[in-house]
């Protein structure tokens, strides 16, 4: 995602957008706090962060976790690609074991791999979409 990559022409209103959308994601795919922090790159307790995001406060200004949304929008934009009729498909897949991933879901990569892991599960779907 092009706007994320240039972190220093983001404004804090865009900072906020992108909170609400990743938060709005994260609801979607129905996850519990602690995987919200995980993905977010952020210590599982960090309950405060994740609140402040749901408010729309900015996120933060790091690379990390710029990239970090980037990808995880990624990820939603090529499940809904992937699965345009089935949007309930889209929304579980985060938390569906897969023999891909030796039989651990999605989340579960991202938490044991990190930000590894998170790259891991973006390829394999740009992959499956032939992107």
């Amino acid at each position: 995602m092009e706007m994320i990559a240039d972190r220093q022409n983001i404004t804090s209103k865009d900072r906020g957008a992108l909170a609400r959308m990743v938060m709005t994601l994260f609801d979607h795919w129905m996850l519990s706090t602690e995987e919200q922090a995980v993905l977010l790159g952020l210590a599982a307790s960090n309950r405060s962060a994740l609140t402040r995001y749901r408010k729309g406060e900015p996120i933060g200004t790091s690379r990390d976790q710029y990239e970090r949304v980037g990808h995880l929008l990624a990820i939603h934009k090529n499940l809904r690609l992937l699965f345009p009729e089935n949007r309930n498909l889209a929304y579980r897949w985060m938390s569906t074991r897969n023999k891909a991933f030796d039989n651990l879901t999605p989340v579960e990569v991202i938490r044991e791999w990190g930000f590894s892991g998170l790259l891991m599960v973006r390829s394999y779907l740009d992959r499956a979409r032939g992107a």
